[in-house]
């Protein structure tokens, strides 16, 4: 094991929570913080230097969600390695967000040395160290908004945090059209009639922050 400190960058809209994360990693003497990014735009417009070698990512950003994020740094920096850390609960977005590239997920709710094992492990190539979510990623669905498809999922969540169908038109790079269709296939895979309902099925399953 090298004993050269880690490249890492965050990506946090909180400034405070930024700042408090750079001095925990930092302190522990074996990250070196070398770039940090308020809004997803602001992560994919990033010189690839300024990303490190870990990206510690929110998926809550303005300007570009942390999942499109995450997507779109998956195919742009193939080995970039990046562990998601944000306000949602494990059980419901762990699993997910491995299969979709992440190295692990972390609830905003772990003690402090726990996201800087986590960090560490990741830089070091471990991609877990929490056998739960291990476990979680191999469980098959079982409720329904497990069932969507990857996309159908970052629109599910935009359209929960409050985004108006246009904004997540935007944000994604896609037409009208095609996220009015995404929307049809969420509604008809939650079994419920209108956006509004997406919205109650997402705050009673726990999906969004509190």
């Amino acid at each position: 094991m090298s004993s050269r400190p880690v490249a890492v960058s965050l990506a946090d809209d909180h400034a405070i929570f930024r700042r408090g994360l750079r001095d925990l990693l930092e302190e522990s003497g074996r990250v070196r913080v070398v770039g940090e990014f308020a809004t997803g735009r602001a992560v994919l417009n990033a010189d690839r230097a300024s990303l490190g070698e870990v990206l510690v990512l929110d998926l809550s950003l303005p300007m570009v969600s942390g999942t499109e994020v995450l997507a779109r740094m998956r195919e742009a920096h193939p080995t970039l390695r990046v562990v998601v850390l944000s306000m949602y609960a494990e059980e419901h977005f762990a699993a997910r967000m491995v299969r979709a590239g992440a190295r692990t997920y972390l609830s905003k709710t772990r003690p402090p040395e726990f996201v800087v094992a986590a960090v560490i492990a990741v830089a070091e190539g471990r991609d877990e160290i929490d056998p739960s979510l291990i476990v979680g990623r191999a469980e098959p669905p079982s409720l329904p908004h497990e069932r969507l498809s990857a996309r159908e999922h970052q629109v599910f969540i935009l359209l929960a945090q409050g985004r108006a169908a246009g904004d997540i038109a935007v944000e994604l790079d896609l037409n009208a059209s095609t996220v009015s269709n995404h929307l049809a296939k969420i509604r008809e895979k939650l079994g419920v009639r209108t956006n509004a309902e997406v919205i109650r099925y997402a705050y009673a399953a726990g999906l969004t922050a509190d």
